[in-house]
């Protein structure tokens, strides 16, 4: 199918689909390190990546598609924002979305967030309590209903689809209305005594930084020192455990949280992340470590999209 991909970040979501068979035909975000790490890993000349804000972008630039896909940004969502808000101005590109989605009328899209949209704004009945549909996710999924689509919704564990990090996400799946169709969320491939561990991970990858010439990219990373005090990103990694979230950004505007490395002795690298979040070590980041740190953390992991790519036919 071909596939338009809305906020595409360094391309986790997109390269999922792509290994699955799909054709990713147009893709966009606003971050120029993204965008470059893009252009850089897929063949650009099957698809058309615009750098500019999708508020910039009107509906009939955008190429007619069989699925719309976006992880539309999530930190002012997120659990890891003690800031959030219901009026949080980056909560409001969910609406690009929409209006795209409206415009281009695509038989499905899949939309991608953090679990912390489910409760934004408090419960207004026991009966949404219950089914964990906050006002701000009601008001979301019935915003999708409006312009025509039958959704479903579902919180995913990456680490129930061989990714080696506890990642619980929001996924959201619209079916047009005018479409005989049932998604079906993929079944966990692993058992919860079955996942991958960071040891599985990155316990081949040398213990000290290397040069792109070592022909290890992006084995690099932060020389901010490692104080375990048991706060957010300050937290003893087991080996034998899968890894905590891989993160974009921590609370407000910062930058990336970076865990340590399970010896302690560092802090993970840029390689190092993008293992746990199954990006292959011939993928490439550009831009500054702490821009990379950002992408790799606010993409979906490949391997998980590869699963929620492949419930469409």
């Amino acid at each position: 199918m071909k596939i338009v991909s809305l906020f595409c970040g360094c391309g986790g979501l997109d390269l999922g689909f792509e290994r699955a068979g799909h054709q990713i035909i147009w893709a966009n975000d606003i971050d120029q390190n993204a965008i470059e790490t893009y252009q850089n890993n897929f063949n650009i000349n099957q698809t058309k990546v615009v750098l500019d804000a999708i508020e910039n972008i009107e509906s009939n630039q955008i190429p007619d598609s069989d699925i719309i896909i976006g992880g539309f940004p999530c930190q002012g969502f997120s659990v890891a924002n003690p800031y959030r808000k219901e009026e949080d101005q980056r909560n409001s590109l969910y609406l690009e979305l929409l209006r795209v989605i409206n415009d281009k009328k695509p038989r499905f899209f899949l939309a991608e967030n953090v679990t912390g949209i489910t409760n934004l704004g408090g419960y207004e009945t026991k009966e949404d309590q219950k089914n964990k549909i906050g006002k701000v996710f009601k008001m979301i999924l019935q915003d999708f209903d409006k312009v025509g689509y039958n959704v479903n919704w579902k919180i995913v564990n990456s680490a129930d689809y061989g990714v080696p990090q506890l990642r619980k996400r929001v996924i959201i799946v619209g079916i047009r209305k005018d479409i005989t169709y049932q998604y079906k969320f993929p079944q966990p491939i692993l058992k919860k005594d079955e996942y991958k561990t960071i040891k599985d991970a990155i316990f081949d990858l040398p213990r000290e930084y290397c040069s792109d010439e070592n022909k290890i990219y992006n084995h690099q990373g932060s020389r901010h020192k490692v104080k375990i005090n048991q706060y957010l990103g300050n937290r003893k990694l087991d080996w034998n455990k899968p890894s905590p979230t891989i993160l974009g950004r921590g609370g407000g505007t910062g930058g990336a949280v970076i865990h340590p490395h399970p010896d302690l002795h560092r802090r993970l690298t840029v390689r190092e992340c993008a293992r746990i979040q199954t990006f292959d070590d011939d993928f490439i980041f550009y831009g500054s470590n702490g821009a990379a740190y950002i992408q790799i953390g606010n993409a979906v992991p490949p391997k998980l999209a590869y699963y929620l790519a492949q419930s469409f036919s």
